[in-house]
């Protein structure tokens, strides 16, 4: 399993690189780190246990609203215009509201994934500080032995 996987990740690095990818994915371990990175944020955004957005005051500060609410602040026509909004207007433009629903669903999905990847790069970050983590070398650097 190890051996496919190691193939899909060289296959894929190859890709990217052919497309014009950063150059230093040209290291295999650069790559990988990267890609573990990565796929550690996408499990976390998966789990919807995620930090930052709690710093934020509520969901409704990043979550996406696709709900509508029809109101009007006129007494007396109000009931009239909120009627002709949901029984004319609302018809005649839900596939802009459904359309908008999609991209709005979407739009979330690609939030929590990177609000995943900070909160994993952060992590990182903080470990490497405190040195509980080598840092990946790049090809061509000497070692910790001087060679």
């Amino acid at each position: 399993m190890r051996e496919i996987e190691d193939d899909v990740r060289r296959v894929r690095r190859e890709r990217l690189l052919a497309r014009g990818a950063d150059p230093d994915y040209r290291d295999p371990l650069i790559y990988e780190s990267v890609d573990q990175v990565l796929h550690r944020a996408l499990e976390a955004a998966e789990r919807d246990a995620l930090l930052l957005p709690d710093f934020l005051n509520s969901d409704e500060d990043w979550t996406l609203s696709s709900h509508l609410r029809f109101t009007s602040h006129r007494p007396v026509i109000g009931p009239v215009l909120v009627f002709f909004k949901r029984r004319v207007l609302l018809p005649l433009t839900r596939w802009l509201f459904e359309y908008s629903q999609d991209n709005f669903r979407r739009q979330q999905h690609v939030n929590r994934v990177l609000f995943a990847c900070i909160e994993a790069l952060a992590i990182e970050n903080a470990r490497l500080k405190q040195g509980q983590v080598e840092p990946v070398g790049r090809v061509g650097e000497s070692g910790a032995d001087g060679s």
